[in-house]
């Protein structure tokens, strides 16, 4: 995002181009350097990647049971920003529980017959009646901390499109050198240089990558995230003690 200070300081910029001493001319004209500095902001602001740049980031707080977490709905994914955005201030996401746990994988939640589920209910399956189009982007993967959306497998879904309401956070785990020469040689995940020192570094879910949308990233609360993952859970890998959470929209 281009910030005032940024603004400002290409306003000087302009006024010392245009409002030199001793030059007479450019400014004898009133219309001139308004016209002039205009085209050239314009210019500038409609610069690649500047619009994006533009947008502010929104920050969600997922807090639970076991601790809160601050998450970053991503700009390069609008239709999954916007429609979490619109089911946050729609009150859906309260009071629900994260109905599906896999340690060194990830922790789903958004199931609207989770809240006040009984204890041994079957979750997983409740949606707010509609899907989500797919937003793949090669930048934005399966990192630990990620938000992404799940959805019914290819077989019913060959758009891949993402349930309306469900999500996971990713947990993963550190991958090994050769464990990324083996995902590459077999064709399970595509790595990039950047990419394949995140999963061996931060760690990950790579075989994901492509196949389901990445739409944030946990930005504060990694640890809670570590600590839901660890929850006991039964044959359907929902927790044996219910983790409770709700999300806000902070900005």
């Amino acid at each position: 995002m281009i910030s005032m200070n940024r603004f400002f300081n290409i306003h000087s910029i302009f006024a010392e181009l245009f409002y030199i001493k001793n030059t007479s001319i450019m400014l004898k004209n009133s219309l001139i350097a308004p016209i002039v500095y205009l085209m050239i902001s314009f210019i500038f602001l409609s610069a690649p990647g500047k619009a994006q740049d533009m947008k502010s980031e929104h920050l969600i707080k997922i807090e639970t049971s076991k601790g809160d977490m601050l998450i970053k709905l991503y700009n390069e994914t609008p239709a999954h920003r916007d429609n979490m955005i619109k089911l946050i201030k729609e009150g859906f996401y309260e009071d629900q529980l994260f109905h599906r746990v896999m340690k060194e994988f990830m922790i789903q939640g958004g199931d609207p017959h989770s809240t006040g589920a009984e204890k041994g209910q079957r979750l997983g399956s409740g949606s707010p009646g509609y899907t989500v189009p797919a937003e793949f982007h090669k930048d934005l993967i399966h990192k630990k901390g990620a938000l992404a959306a799940a959805r019914k497998g290819d077989s019913g879904n060959p758009e891949q499109a993402s349930n309306g309401s469900q999500f996971y956070l990713v947990q993963g785990r550190v991958l090994t050198p050769q464990e990324i020469n083996i995902l590459t040689q077999r064709g399970v995940a595509t790595f990039t240089e950047e990419s394949a020192e995140i999963y061996m570094s931060l760690g990950g879910t790579p075989h994901l990558d492509g196949s389901y949308t990445v739409f944030g990233e946990v930005v504060e609360g990694l640890d809670i995230l570590d600590a839901i993952a660890a929850s006991p859970c039964d044959a359907y890998d929902r927790p044996v003690e219910d983790v409770i959470y709700s999300i806000t929209l902070i900005k």
